[in-house]
């Protein structure tokens, strides 16, 4: 088994190159060579943790979300189709995304810790978000929280 997320994006990237996946080879290269420009952004090089690894693969998946709405809205559908196919092989190395219902039920709690600290309706929301924001890394998109966080502070 691979040590790190990088280990296995590149231990998967070579059964993909001899099975001669294209889609799947182009996608982990183009993924690979990301994590690799944030290794080296900065003063001086680094080797990124797993968590951080997982952060680049959102970008990248947001991207993809990104451009494949943008083709479709074009009218070029080839396109959007190789989008979400690349969309798709990056979101199997991603954590998996918490439900509607688990992200509510965590929204509560932290509203709850809030409310406990004095802090009520919007107010909060610097609060309530600055206590989520690491619980829920990796499995929710910062808009989706923020939306559900607005949404609970405003009821």
């Amino acid at each position: 088994m691979s040590d790190t997320l990088k280990d296995s994006l590149q231990t998967d990237l070579t059964t993909a190159m001899k099975a001669r996946d294209e889609l799947r080879s182009a996608t982990l290269r183009m993924v690979l060579t990301a994590v690799r420009g944030e290794e080296v952004a900065g003063k001086s090089a680094r080797t990124l943790t797993d968590e951080e690894v997982v952060t680049v693969l959102q970008r990248e998946a947001k991207k993809r979300r990104e451009a494949a709405e943008a083709y479709d809205a074009a009218g070029r559908g080839e396109q959007a189709q190789r989008e979400r196919g690349e969309l798709e092989i990056i979101e199997t190395y991603l954590p998996t995304p918490l439900t509607d219902e688990e992200l509510a039920e965590l929204v509560d709690e932290a509203v709850l810790v809030a409310t406990g600290e004095g802090l009520t309706g919007m107010g909060a929301m610097g609060a309530v978000m600055s206590q989520l924001k690491p619980k829920v890394a990796g499995r929710a998109d910062g808009k989706r929280l923020s939306g559900v966080v607005r949404a609970r502070l405003q009821a």
